[in-house]
């Protein structure tokens, strides 16, 4: 009973209760870089069938959908890669590194752009893209610059 009245202490102290949260967060980064592994091998999956499933459709040896959404699917799996990248980044260094974020974040948009349907969506849903890009561009040139 002594024991556990001190950990409750210890645990209600600042450097008890930091500590416990600090442990916290290492389980839920292992447990979210865990699910990010399955997601990056199901995309990599998903676009393996995708391409062999498609070059192996009338006409033989020829895409039959449009190099765009192709480059789409790749791209994700660049993307997904990046995520998992900046989650192994906080477990070594327990540290959010906002360049690599803001880079992962500017890989998402620059998708985006390139897969855009012209057809379907306005000039507007494009302007709002390319003010986005712009502001990550000046984000990341700022973190950069004062990284140095």
């Amino acid at each position: 009973m002594r024991q556990l009245m001190r950990s409750i202490r210890y645990l209600a102290s600042d450097r008890g209760f930091l500590r416990a949260v600090g442990k916290l967060e290492g389980v839920v980064s292992k447990a979210v870089s865990l699910a990010m592994i399955v997601v990056v091998v199901v995309i990599v999956f998903d676009l393996y069938f995708y391409l062999v499933r498609d070059l192996f459709n009338n006409p033989f040896g020829f895409f039959s959908t449009s190099l765009v959404e192709i480059l789409g699917l790749f791209l994700s799996v660049l993307i997904a890669l990046e995520v998992l990248e900046n989650i192994t980044a906080y477990l070594q260094e327990h540290v959010v590194q906002v360049e690599l974020v803001i880079a992962t974040s500017l890989t998402a948009v620059a998708r985006k752009i390139i897969i855009f349907d012209f057809g379907k969506s306005t000039s507007v849903e494009l302007l709002a893209l390319s003010a986005g890009i712009f502001a990550l561009s000046i984000s990341y040139l700022i973190v950069r610059n004062s990284t140095k």
